[in-house]
């Protein structure tokens, strides 16, 4: 019981919190709108305008609601001399008596921030009957069945549609304004427009009118995500590179059903249209598909009830050829579906050999017209740390920054993220994350991000984690001076209070962070090109694997020994330029064998099968070095029973890079707890300076 009562105390509490937080946001627009960046991004209420409802009673009596996007309250200016509205929520509205005439109503809206926009709505009050109506009735361009419907009357202040269709309300608006109705069915039907003003007379006018069904999108199927390269196998969509062979209307003999086929053009957008559909192939060439989870399609259609998508392999085996799944389809919109592959794979087709596609019209056979477009298998690549950006991570640049995958200013082989200031005051890049970042009260919340400087300026970096449940802000910064790569840590575990927009705000050290947000010289207006890499939770010292971190950054020893001339001890940093640890590994090669080595152990196996490559930085007295990383099981030299090792060679003399190894096709089923290192494999050691290199940070990912 005792426990309850803390938790619902805590829940007071947060609610006490954010009730002064809004009261913060909403009160104190000074500082809201000078301080901080997130203010930069306020747009002042838009569209603002007003609707009307008049009695008919030649009273005068108008009923007003105001209207804007953006807008949090409204205040009413009626143009007639009387005192203006009290304060009127979104949604709310005002009621008013007019004396005849024409007026103009000021409406000003008030959004976030104290921004306000001001607009004027004319009204009509007259005691006339409406004279002179003018109606104009038309299809919509790009909405099926849709009609909008002007009016236009002397004396008249709103106007009614009618639509004619069964059980359906009339429509209001204000004359000379357009009212909008979607009807369930095309057709011709009884439609009527009725203006009214102050007076108990009403003026009508009514038609009939042809209400048609748009077979065709005029909009193009939303925009598919930018997907990295090996998370994606297209077979037909402008948004991604397509496999070869693809023929979207093999002949299988369906024409002569009366089914057919085109592509549609809509401004650029290939889309391919089956009309009156019974079956339709779609042929590629043969690919492995059984790496990939879904397979997305948008289709769009005026009168197809759903969609039958066959996956089929070559023949071969005993495995199924062809299997189906049924979906639903809205009409006059476009359906984009994502199908998990396992609602095939679970009917017993492989998918190791797909090179086919079959469509069908369910229970409609040669009767609906499908459109299709972006039709692609993909697999799940959540983003969260670390990050090295071998992932294309999609940061964006936001006020003014932008931002590119990029390569290493040192090493070409390693992608990074190059952010470039524009010379505003708060740019920033900014990932929204899959995976959040835990920031664990009393928990490890040290994060290491590399930050590369093309000069020796002092600059500053600031991370800012954003959007937890309980809309909480925390941020740490770093300053960082040294030419070429910095690494600096953001222990969070040191924030006390809440950062912008919840300045001081209550923070009790615990939340999940769907938003990551960096800030390079905030709150200046510099230009500069940075590139970031590894951002990762950071482990001091750490000799168990811990996924995606470090194995090892040699801030302690850990289980290390050397073999055949191989000596190591871990020392000073004697270069800081390009990695700024305090403490690296030192490895000599002394006389001896010249397979002379050294060995790591660590006490978790490697787990290769999650994470198959690693990173370590180097430090070497040559270009041309050839450094040797081999993984060996539990059992150890000579009787170690399984092996893997790859080679990287260093680039550059006398300077920190990173070299990265492939271990990929290792095997999985192994259990690697040994991670031996070899200097030249294969040529005698001197224990000169020539063979004495120096490492850190060895990660594995």
């Amino acid at each position: 019981m005792q426990v309850i009562k803390k938790m619902n105390m805590k829940n007071i509490y947060k609610i006490l919190s954010s009730i002064f937080i809004i009261f913060f946001l909403v009160g104190c627009d000074e500082d809201f709108s000078d301080n901080n960046e997130f203010a930069k991004n306020i747009a002042p209420p838009s569209n603002v305008s007003a609707s009307f409802d008049i009695t008919q009673d030649n009273t005068g009596l108008v009923t007003i609601t105001p209207t804007g996007e953006g807008a949090i309250s409204f205040v009413i200016d009626y143009g007639d001399g009387s005192p203006v509205s009290s304060s009127i929520k979104s949604g709310g509205n005002v009621k008013h008596t007019f004396k005849e005439g024409n007026h103009t109503i000021k409406v000003t809206a008030t959004g976030l921030n104290n921004l306000t926009t001001t607009a004027d709505v004319s009204l009509i009050v007259s005691f006339n009957a409406p004279e002179n109506l003018q109606v104009t009735i038309e299809n919509d361009t790009n909405v099926s069945k849709k009609v909008n419907v002007t009016a236009t009357a002397d004396w008249a202040t709103v106007f009614d549609f009618i639509s004619g269709e069964a059980g359906a309300d009339p429509v209001t608006a204000n004359i000379g304004e357009t009212a909008s109705f979607t009807y369930k069915e095309a057709g011709t039907y009884t439609v009527k427009v009725v203006a009214r003003g102050a007076a108990i007379a009403t003026t009508e006018y009514s038609q009939e009118f042809e209400v048609t069904a748009i077979l065709a999108p005029t909009v193009s199927a939303p925009t598919p995500p930018s997907r990295q390269s090996s998370t994606v196998v297209s077979i037909f969509s402008d948004a991604y590179t397509s496999v070869a062979d693809v023929n979207m209307n093999p002949d299988w003999g369906q024409m002569w059903q009366g089914s057919g086929y085109n592509e549609l053009d809509l401004n650029g957008d290939k889309i391919t249209h089956y009309s009156k559909i019974s079956y339709q192939g779609v042929q590629y060439a043969k690919t492995d598909m059984s790496s990939m989870e879904y397979l997305h399609i948008d289709a769009w259609t005026a009168n197809l009830n759903q969609l039958k998508t066959f996956l089929i392999r070559e023949p071969g085996d005993a495995n199924p050829r062809e299997v189906a799944v049924v979906k639903e389809l809205k009409k006059d919109e476009w359906t984009s579906l994502d199908i998990p592959l396992t609602e095939w794979t679970s009917q017993g087709i492989t998918l190791g050999d797909l090179f086919q596609f079959k469509f069908e019209g369910v229970d409609q056979w040669a009767q609906a017209d499908v459109f299709l477009d972006n039709i692609y298998f993909w697999k799940d690549n959540p983003v969260g740390l670390p990050i090295y950006f071998d992932k294309e991570e999609p940061f964006s640049g936001v006020g003014g920054a932008s931002f590119e995958i990029s390569k290493d200013p040192d090493n070409s082989s390693n992608n990074t993220g190059k952010v470039t200031n524009g010379g505003n005051d708060w740019e920033t890049a900014e990932l929204i994350l899959d995976n959040p970042i835990k920031i664990v009260q009393g928990g490890n919340n040290a994060y290491s991000v590399k930050i590369y400087n093309p000069t020796a300026d002092t600059h500053e970096l600031m991370m800012k984690l954003e959007q937890s449940d309980d809309n909480e802000y925390i941020e740490l910064k770093q300053n960082f001076s040294s030419k070429g790569w910095n690494t600096l840590i953001f222990d969070f575990s040191t924030v006390t209070a809440q950062a912008w927009p919840n300045p001081g705000g209550a923070w009790d050290g615990t939340a999940d962070f769907k938003k990551l947000v960096f800030f390079i010289d905030g709150g200046k207006q510099d230009t500069g090109t940075y590139h970031l890499d590894d951002i990762e939770l950071f482990i001091s010292g750490s000799s168990t694997v811990t996924p995606g971190t470090l194995i090892s950054s040699f801030e302690d020893a850990g289980s290390l020994s050397g073999f055949d001339g191989g000596a190591q001890e871990i020392i000073d940093n004697p270069d800081t330029s390009g990695n700024s640890s305090d403490k690296v590994l030192k490895l000599v090669k002394n006389s001896g064998q010249t397979w002379g080595g050294h060995k790591f152990t660590v006490t978790d196996k490697f787990k290769l099968d999650s994470e198959g490559k690693l990173r370590v930085k180097v430090w070497s007295p040559r270009v041309g070095l050839n450094f040797m990383m081999k993984f060996e099981d539990a059992v150890g030299w000579p009787n170690t029973t399984a092996t893997a090792e790859v080679t990287a060679t260093s680039t550059v003399a006398n300077q920190w890079e990173v070299l990265t190894y492939d271990f990929s096709g290792a095997s999985s089923s192994v259990e690697w707890y040994n991670l031996v290192m070899f200097m030249d494999n294969g040529t005698m050691g001197d224990g000169s300076s020539n063979f004495t290199i120096y490492i850190d940070d060895i990660t594995q990912y």
